[in-house]
């Protein structure tokens, strides 16, 4: 296989599993037509046409004549090109980029078929057991490898059996000798403290892990001589199963050369999967060199069966199938697909075992730093390059690839190394930005939104950042895989023009963030600068426009930025446009209410009818006025209630924030009262008001007593105003009618009432004393 090859598997090797179907049918498809053969008359005719010299001279002008016909014929009309559906230019770059991608696509999958075709060639096998099952020689010869097969294995288990019972009593002796020190753990062996001159340079952490180390090192050599002895008992059985086996094939037993080999072939693979079974056992077990946990230890034990039983298997029977006659691609094929489900059996380990494997790698709580970060990182991941370095593994040795494992190794190592670099340098560049956006005090006072608006951007901009150098790293990895990913940047090519236009869609952004920012901050600045110096009108009408020159202004940058990202990607705008035309036609005629709307808040807020905080009645409804947006007008009412208006609906509008709130003065006094004392009394409130600190602000001038406005035999009305800020008119009103009442009380004043009491004398009857009854009669 190529090094291409080898680069675009490890690369795609996800696309394999949907190609594979492609790729078995294009297998399974006829192959081109050769040319027609010919009979042995047609060849005889032939040879004699080309021996002789004048029907040879008559058959080249024949061909001849053929050939300048053919010539002279016009060529088809090609096709008329279809244009597409999709607005991109022929030179675009979507148009460019969609292309590259197709044929990057359509590059890998035959690539992959290809792959796919050298690893299935499960037709050979399939051919190879129907010939075994329809052939009589073949039927036969297997009858007689299964009755010496049977006989060879019973006799040569029969004397293992014999031979692990006569050995159960030296292991148990064995183990039985093994020293109670290198069975301990290493925290209960006492320990020897070390000379003084090491516990000084030493921290006490370090030295107390030395100490166990040790310690573990030395129960390893004590254990070594007794786990070698048990081995060597246990494998003895085996190699009695191998000598009997093999003594018994030495007989005619072993006749002729393929029922030996076929029954050598499963011995070889029984004693070798008995012997690795020890041999971990040996290493791994509660007894063994590095003793574990009994669960772990039966986890281990299950595993290795299951990793053995079906790798030497699935050998053993591919090995036995070539023996009696499969072919070497089917041979090939069958090997394939048994280290296939060893290695699947790999990945469940590793499944398995992530987590308890990520908590060795993950670094302590009490060490921070870049290290402690990256090992935190392979924790956390740390399964994904294990799986793949697994298939990758199996993909080298099934492809044959020509110094497969030294470009794994290359490719392996290249890697971790571009994702480190590029993981520490997007933990270095996050860094900078982090202080670059840190805002000195003296600035903050100056401008005390920046850190504000700096926030909102900071996110988006780490971002942008990581992916640019996440990019840069990926571009990395495949120079490392043998891709020439580099070329592709260059003038001209696809790689060139996409960053061009990202650059240029992201400097359109930058603008655009750019003057959505600076105009926030003017209008911000302007309103705060107008409040400071007291223009509160001017303050709250810029505030009441500022949401809808938002709008206006972010509606406007959207569509410049979209139009200028299509572009860059090739897409033809003027149809767009003149849809967007279309489209706001419709709309207008569709409608009216809206535009409506639109029109007469747009007038409204020209004219400068109503601001944010003035209290109005628009529409029967009253409140202060919350928003004014380019539709409607928001209101909160004095209960709390919101009310939402929209302009269509407005047709007067009563505005009690303009400058101005007179209170009003009306009481009404009873006919015997003195008017002129009572209205002395109320000029006497209002100049008590106007000198106390609370009132003097709100009231604007004295009483304005207009004198008595009405008389009837019940009451007298005594009317006036006070002149009086906006905001002071219904605090004014109050204060002033509180005092009213106190003083009027003070001075015996009578508030006029429409009730009346009349007492009548009725003259009692004969037979009873007299009395008087108080009878009301409502006046």
């Amino acid at each position: 296989m190529s090094h291409k090859l080898a680069s675009a598997l490890l690369a795609a090797l996800f696309l394999a599993i949907s190609s594979l179907s492609g790729a078995q049918a294009e297998a399974r498809a006829p192959a081109t037509k050769g040319a027609a053969t010919l009979s042995p008359d047609e060849a005889r005719r032939a040879l004699e046409t080309l021996q002789d010299d004048q029907k040879r001279a008559q058959m080249i002008d024949t061909l001849r004549a053929i050939a300048n016909v053919s010539g002279q014929q016009q060529p088809a009309p090609s096709a008329p090109e279809q244009k597409s559906p999709i607005p991109l230019s022929a030179d675009g770059l979507g148009a460019q980029l969609l292309l590259t991608v197709s044929e990057q696509i359509g590059e890998i999958s035959g690539e992959i078929a290809g792959v796919a075709r050298t690893l299935t060639h499960f037709p050979a096998f399939y051919y190879w057991i129907m010939r075994t099952a329809n052939d009589p020689a073949a039927y036969n010869l297997l009858i007689e490898i299964a009755w010496k097969l049977a006989l060879v294995l019973g006799c040569a288990l029969s004397a293992e059996w014999v031979i692990f019972r006569l050995i159960r009593r030296p292991v148990v002796f064995l183990e039985g000798r093994v020293p109670q020190a290198a069975h301990l753990p290493a925290q209960a062996l006492p320990i020897a403290d070390p000379p003084s001159s090491v516990t000084d340079v030493t921290p006490e952490p370090e030295l107390h892990k030395r100490r166990h180390s040790l310690v573990r090192i030395w129960q390893v050599v004590l254990r070594l001589p007794f786990v070698l002895a048990r081995l060597v008992f246990e494998l003895l059985p085996v190699f009695v199963f191998v000598g009997i086996a093999t003594a018994l094939l030495g007989t005619e037993i072993g006749e002729p050369t393929t029922v030996r080999l076929v029954i050598l072939a499963v011995v070889n693979a029984y004693a070798f999967s008995r012997g690795l079974i020890c041999v971990v056992r040996a290493l791994a077990g509660p007894s063994g060199l590095f003793p574990v946990r009994a669960e772990t230890a039966a986890y281990i034990e299950i595993w290795a069966r299951r990793i053995v039983g079906v790798g030497v298997s699935g050998i053993a029977f591919a090995n036995v199938a070539l023996l009696l006659g499969l072919h070497r691609a089917g041979y090939a094929a069958l090997l394939r697909m048994v280290m296939l489900v060893v290695h699947l059996f790999v990945v469940v380990i590793i499944l398995q075992c992530r987590r308890q494997v990520a908590e060795v790698i993950r670094a302590p709580a009490e060490r921070p730093g870049i290290a402690a970060r990256l090992r935190n990182r392979i924790a956390g991941g740390w399964h994904y390059l294990a799986i793949a370095l697994d298939l990758a593994l199996w993909a080298v040795w099934a492809l044959n690839i020509r110094n497969g494992y030294a470009l794994l190794l290359q490719y392996f190592v290249g890697t971790i190394a571009v994702a480190l670099i590029t993981r520490v340098a997007i933990m270095l560049t996050l860094g900078l930005i982090d202080r670059g956006f840190r805002i000195k005090p003296e600035i903050l006072q100056r401008f005390p939104g920046l850190e504000i608006r700096a926030n909102r951007y900071l996110p988006l901009l780490r971002k942008i950042v990581s992916s640019v150098i996440a990019f840069i790293g990926f571009v990395a990895v495949l120079e490392v895989w043998g891709v020439d990913a580099i070329v592709w940047f260059y003038g001209g090519q696809i790689g060139g023009r996409l960053i061009s236009a990202v650059v240029t869609i992201g400097v359109a952004v930058f603008v655009a963030a750019a003057i959505w920012e600076i105009s926030n901050a003017l209008l911000d600045r302007q309103i705060n600068a107008l409040s400071r110096d007291g223009h509160y009108a001017r303050a709250a009408r810029l505030r009441t426009f500022q949401p809808m020159l938002r709008t206006a202004l972010l509606c406007v940058i959207a569509a410049v930025v979209g139009l200028t990202a299509l572009s860059e990607i090739g897409v033809n705008v003027a149809p767009l446009l003149a849809g967007a035309g279309i489209v706001g036609i419709a709309i207008g005629f569709g409608s009216q209410k809206l535009v409506q709307d639109l029109i007469t808040g747009l007038f409204l807020l020209l004219e400068n009818t109503v601001q944010v905080g003035d209290n109005v009645s628009v529409s029967g409804l009253s409140g202060v006025v919350e928003n004014v947006s380019i539709r409607t007008i928001r209101l909160r009412a004095g209960d709390g209630a919101v009310h939402i208006v929209p302009f269509s609906a407005v047709t007067t509008i009563t505005n009690a924030s303009r400058g101005a709130g007179n209170a009003s003065v009306s009481v009404n006094v009873a006919y015997k009262e003195d008017t002129d004392r009572a209205g002395q009394i109320l000029k006497d409130i209002v100049d008590e008001m106007r000198r106390e600190s609370e009132f003097r602000a709100l009231i604007r001038g004295d009483l304005e007593l207009w004198g008595v406005d009405k008389v009837d035999g019940a009451m007298v009305s005594i009317v006036g105003q006070i002149r009086c800020t906006e905001a002071g008119r219904w605090p004014v009103q109050r204060e002033f009618n509180r005092r009213m009442k106190q003083r009027f009380q003070q001075n015996g004043i009578e508030v006029a009432s429409a009730t009346q009491t009349i007492l009548m004398h009725v003259a009692p009857p004969a037979d009873s004393a007299a009395n008087l009854t108080p009878r009301r009669a409502a006046g």
